[in-house]
């Protein structure tokens, strides 16, 4: 049965049955044990796990530390001791489940307490001597907790910047960092380190169903003894291959093995010692979000599955029909006109968001991992079929595109010119900042149904454009908060860029706030083709149409606006390249200003509108 897309202000929105929900949250933490150094803990299963519970997530931290550097172990039970705790400390532990579907909820905070001596042995009394060590340890731990209090009462006062960076430092103390394989002497030891080893009769290739830059991409399933069936897609490495070539080839395996998020593609495994190498990923029916958005027909295509199990079984009745395109998704390659747009309009603006906020998770994820993606791009996301948007790619030596103008060749590789920072491509230098501007060109390709950014212009022109503070205008019908959203991911500083968690934070809010996505631009028309003109003028500062023709340098067609009844400045919002050739302006560089003005001016417009609806 298809189910209904649901959005309340807890919910996102995911296309998704009861069996293929997250887990619900886990309501209770009991203390089994409790000593100086260890809290053994266990719980009970929730009470809608939704699905087979793969694994539980246990994330705690000392109390006063108010959860800025936390900690997280996992376990296969519903039980776990956490080690390495201090002595006579509070500590906060939270819970929460996995299943295929991705995690549940934490649970709320439970807080125990460590002791200060071993406890005794049961049917021991404790001792004088015990006693008095207990009462004498307890006075130095408090004055020992006490002074380091005033101290961080005191650091506490520098200022907000520094603030925020020690919070972020303190934060990336509980999260694991990235580990560049590269680094290694030894590139195999990587591969041994971060990606299991599957033995190839575990692994039946199906179908080839496309080639890429190391070999060709196939289909097939994986069983490993004790797990069940499932389907995966499979990358070889081509025979003849050099050292190079098969180090390039595993370093996106050892990437890949250290990510565990569900908006991250998940790692299987590789097989490395016999031939043909590969590299074990799930499989994602829906290949890239940019195909997926042009291509797809919404409702035969997205049919929820039941259960697991019978989304794996359908696969292959499902997909053969499309075996090519689905081979150009996984290696990020696509060849179809980008105007045929067979799913244009199918999804809601908030489905759309959804799966904004999915990506803007795993780069979050990514980010406070401290990994940069460098390649962020709607080709470079998949999506599988329940709407799940997965960051993929991280293979930093392949061909970008076939197209000859789609990367910038400079010093040290290959950029794709429309997705990136100016920054990384003047001076080459990619942070999580410069992932936060690629982000903003994803939301337009979404937010656009996979329409090219900056259409058929140059990558020069594109450069010359950027650097002279042009913008990509809002797609047709996209809400304004989105557009300024987009807006702030391309601010020319990348200081003055948002991180990922508040890009994460402020989709939340539009998701539980669905009346602040109903303002949108350019309603009812064609999308605009011309750029936000940086140097527009001040909708303040004009009072009629002869002011605005003369701050742009046009007034020499004032007579032809006066002409066609354009008479307030009102009517000069809604002009279109139509209406400029009709009253007999048909320079095409006159045309762009003209256009690029107007659509700043109603920009302008909408942003203090927008101003006034909550977010």
């Amino acid at each position: 049965n298809e189910c209904l897309i649901l959005c309340n202000a807890d919910l996102f929105l995911h296309v998704h049955d009861v069996s293929s929900a997250a887990p619900s949250t886990v309501t209770q933490i009991q203390p089994k044990e409790i000593t100086r150094h260890s809290v053994s803990l266990s719980w009970p299963e929730p009470d809608r796990a939704n699905g087979v519970i793969l694994e539980y997530e246990i994330k705690y931290y000392e109390k006063d530390q108010n959860e800025r550097s936390y900690r997280i172990v996992k376990t296969g039970t519903r039980s776990a001791e956490i080690k390495g705790l201090n002595p006579l400390t509070a500590y906060v532990f939270h819970v929460r489940a996995r299943t295929a579907a991705g995690y549940g909820d934490f649970s709320g905070p439970f807080e125990f307490t460590t002791n200060t001596v071993p406890s005794p042995m049961i049917g021991e009394g404790a001792s004088p001597t015990v006693l008095l060590v207990s009462v004498a340890g307890s006075i130095v731990l408090v004055v020992i907790l006490i002074a380091a209090f005033v101290i961080s009462r005191r650091r506490s006062k520098y200022s907000k910047a520094k603030q925020e960076a020690d919070e972020e430092k303190h934060l990336n103390q509980g999260v694991k960092t990235y580990v560049d394989p590269f680094t290694y002497e030894d590139p195999n030891q990587a591969v041994r380190e971060f990606a299991k080893e599957i033995d190839a009769s575990c692994i039946k290739i199906e179908k080839v169903i496309g080639v890429g830059e190391f070999g060709e991409v196939c289909s097939g399933r994986l069983k490993v003894p004790g797990k069940r069936e499932i389907y995966v897609a499979i990358k070889t490495l081509k025979a003849g291959y050099t050292d190079k070539q098969r180090r390039d080839f595993l370093s996106e395996a050892s990437i890949m093995g250290q990510f565990d998020h569900p908006n991250i593609i998940h790692l299987e495994g590789v097989v490395t010692k016999c031939k043909p190498v590969m590299i074990i990923t799930e499989y994602m029916e829906n290949g890239s979000l940019d195909a997926f958005l042009r291509f797809f027909e919404f409702g035969a295509e997205l049919r929820p599955r039941v259960s697991q199990r019978s989304q794996e079984m359908e696969l292959s009745t499902r997909h053969c029909e499309s075996s090519e395109m689905t081979a150009r998704r996984h290696s990020g390659e696509t060849s179809q006109d980008p105007g045929d747009k067979k799913n244009d309009g199918r999804f809601t603006v908030i489905q759309l968001v959804g799966m904004l906020r999915g990506i803007g998770s795993g780069m979050k994820y990514l980010s406070d991992m401290s990994y940069v993606h460098r390649d962020l791009a709607a080709r470079n996301i998949l999506v599988n079929s329940n709407l799940v948007c997965k960051v993929s790619d991280f293979g930093m030596s392949r061909v970008l595109e076939d197209d000859p103008e789609a990367a910038y060749t400079t010093r040290g590789g290959k950029i794709p010119i429309r997705w990136t920072a100016p920054e990384a491509i003047a001076y080459r230098k990619f942070t999580s900042s410069s992932d936060v501007w690629s982000y903003g060109i994803v939301m337009w390709e979404v937010m656009s149904y996979g329409e090219r950014p900056y259409w058929d212009m140059s990558n020069q022109d594109v450069i010359k454009a950027i650097e002279e503070g042009y913008r990509l205008p809002p797609p047709m019908d996209c809400p304004i908060a989105l557009h300024q959203l987009m807006l702030d991911c391309w601010q020319k500083e990348r200081s003055d860029r948002p991180k990922f968690g508040q890009i994460v934070s402020m989709l939340d809010k539009l998701i539980r706030n669905p009346n602040s996505l109903k303002r949108t631009g350019l309603e009812g028309s064609r999308t605009n083709t011309a750029l936000l003109d940086p140097g527009s003028p001040e909708w303040s500062q004009v009072v009629s149409v002869l002011d605005w023709l003369q701050a742009i340098k046009m007034e020499r067609y004032k007579d032809n606006f006066t002409a066609a009844g354009y008479n307030n400045l009102e009517s000069v919002v809604h002009v279109n390249q139509d209406d400029l050739t009709r009253i007999g302006i048909t320079s095409p560089a006159h045309q762009n200003k003209i256009l690029s003005s107007v659509q700043g001016m109603r920009t302008q417009m909408q942003q203090m509108q927008g101003r006034m609806v909550p977010v």
